[in-house]
């Protein structure tokens, strides 16, 4: 199974991982259908956000496992 990465872009995720939304959203993302989304990479978006990147990241792959 694929890992969700840093480096993805958020719109990526969602679209192919569509259970991970309500994880950006508890996390603050609420523009996830703005135009930064394509292009902005998870990382980018969790520094802006104030978030740990690496939890987030840890958070987002346990939601896909299940």
């Amino acid at each position: 199974m694929e890992q969700i990465t840093k480096k993805m872009k958020i719109d990526e995720v969602i679209q192919k991982y569509p259970e991970t939304m309500e994880v950006f959203m508890q996390h603050g993302f609420h523009c996830l259908g703005c135009a930064a989304s394509s292009f902005e990479n998870i990382e980018d978006g969790a520094v802006v956000h104030g978030i740990d990147v690496d939890e987030f990241i840890e958070e987002l792959n346990e939601i896909i496992k299940k």
